[in-house]
């Protein structure tokens, strides 16, 4: 019998680090990424190009990229906001040290957009196709959509208006979407609604479960995502990150789903996530000892548990 397995994105050195307020060394944004693809990550999130007066914590993006040693066979993700952003993502490509895959953003509602994006989100969907337009076959997309499920200042979300994003995505050549419940709004039976929606009506389109802990539900809600079909899942070690340290919503505090107790979890269940069991808690502790401080990783201090030990033996 065939185990089943998921694919899951490490988000530390960008969603991570752009809720940090300290600039991080290049170097130690290079240890983490090769560490990650190292790890068995086939996909890591490595950098954003961000417009560095707004988000100082990415101002080495290209330099980062430039040092990187790659490993065949992982997806590293570069988040782009912007036309500006995909057309540095192009440079750096053409170069010979760029990314292989792309983000692209729009929010699922109004406020958010013109909060995080500084764009209304019609605005936003012609930028978005613009986007696209000029990354053409470059790069795999990644479109992702903000507050799916919840948002700190209009409250519920239309399913229907994340749906529609969905297949806007799909028509432009994005196959791959990420639903991103922001500030932890989502909970086992909202998430299973809206991915089950999404995979049935849009067969196509590769759904990516981009869950924060907010308010403690991540792992239920990712059990949620999974029993609806979602196989690509976003995580961070230590369960850092969130929105930009410039920009406060949500209390203050939104994180990810943790990466090693996420994955815990999935090996406990039986179900593969294709990493090196034996270095994860390492990997995590690495993260602490970039940042200075103990992050909220549970499997961190416990060790994977029993389940997880048997089903990886």
């Amino acid at each position: 019998m065939v185990a089943e397995r998921v694919v899951l994105c490490e988000c530390f050195a960008r969603d991570g680090l752009q809720h940090e307020s300290e600039f991080v060394p290049t170097t130690h944004k290079l240890a983490l990424v090769e560490r990650f693809a190292s790890l068995g990550f086939s996909r890591v999130e490595a950098t954003s190009y961000s417009n560095p007066k707004v988000i100082p914590q990415f101002a080495d993006a290209s330099d980062m990229l430039r040092a990187l040693k790659r490993r065949d066979g992982v997806y590293y993700k570069a988040t782009c906001a912007n036309l500006k952003a995909v057309e540095r993502a192009v440079t750096d490509l053409t170069a010979g040290f760029g990314v292989n895959e792309i983000s692209l953003l729009v929010s699922a509602t109004e406020s958010h957009s013109q909060r995080n994006l500084k764009s209304s989100r019609a605005d936003q969907w012609a930028k978005i196709a613009e986007m696209a337009g000029a990354a053409g076959n470059r790069f795999r997309l990644i479109g992702v959509i903000s507050v799916a499920f919840g948002c700190p200042f209009e409250g519920a979300v239309d399913p229907g208006v994340v749906v529609d994003d969905v297949r806007r995505f799909r028509d432009l050549g994005v196959r791959h979407v990420a639903l991103g419940d922001t500030t932890g709004h989502g909970t086992p039976r909202s998430i299973a609604a809206l991915f089950r929606r999404v995979v049935a009506e849009l067969p196509h389109v590769t759904p990516i479960a981009h869950l924060h802990d907010t308010r403690g539900t991540g792992l239920a809600n990712c059990v949620a995502a999974f029993d609806a079909g979602v196989r690509h899942f976003d995580s961070s070690f230590g369960g850092v990150g969130g929105h930009p340290a410039q920009v406060k919503y949500g209390g203050g505090y939104t994180g990810n789903v943790s990466t090693e107790d996420l994955v815990a979890m999935f090996e406990g269940m039986g179900i593969s996530t294709g990493l090196d069991l034996d270095r994860l808690v390492e990997t995590a502790r690495f993260c602490e000892e970039t940042l200075g401080r103990q992050l909220f990783g549970k499997v961190t201090r416990t060790g994977l548990g029993l389940q997880a030990k048997t089903a990886h033996a």
